[in-house]
């Protein structure tokens, strides 16, 4: 099995990118939210850490930020309990997916969490700064505050673009982004 991950800026189009594989793709975000909608432990874990805000069940995500916002340390706490879940669920994945011949991970923190194996494939997708506002400001839950909060969890870009086996530019261009997936999967299944 090829495991091919996908790294870039936040806004990107890492999640869209990831799609156009064609195979599973393990997506964090998206697993990030079914966890504050179904899993009760975890409710009752962040409500002990940030009982101000995690006030409710499902968790609201809207909670979650206004508790980042207040306090930064809160992130931390967020993630100590959060990502172990996500890790858990992402080598369930992975193991009902064995048999595939490619599996994609859309992980924001792949490289600073180590989760990264040797022998997987590093993409990094590259967009121009400008084309990557106007992109996240179409995000329903857009804050600049939340975003830069973030970028000070995440190694640098250059440094990830440095590690990344390939580099895939995004130019929003729905017709030209399919295209260099394809071109590049064709690289990666025959290499």
């Amino acid at each position: 099995m090829i495991k091919i991950c996908i790294l870039g800026e936040i806004g990107s189009g890492k999640s869209f990118i990831a799609k156009q594989f064609g195979y599973p793709v393990f997506n964090a975000d998206n697993e990030v939210g079914k966890i504050y909608k179904t899993d009760k432990k975890c409710y009752t874990k962040l409500n002990k850490a940030v009982p101000k805000y995690i006030l409710s069940f499902p968790i609201n995500k809207k909670e979650i930020l206004k508790s980042i916002l207040s306090n930064q340390r809160n992130l931390k706490k967020i993630i100590k309990i959060i990502h172990p879940i996500v890790r858990t669920r992402m080598k369930k994945f992975i193991y009902n997916n064995r048999k595939k011949k490619i599996i994609v991970l859309d992980i924001p923190l792949l490289l600073e969490n180590k989760i990264a194996k040797k022998n997987d494939i590093l993409v990094f997708v590259d967009a121009k700064k400008k084309e990557i506002i106007k992109n996240l400001k179409k995000r329903k839950n857009y804050n600049l505050k939340i975003i830069k909060i973030l970028k000070k969890f995440q190694l640098s870009l250059n440094y990830k673009k440095k590690k990344s086996d390939f580099i895939i530019k995004n130019n929003f261009k729905k017709h030209t982004v399919k295209n260099s997936v394809k071109l590049l999967k064709k690289e990666i299944l025959y290499k």
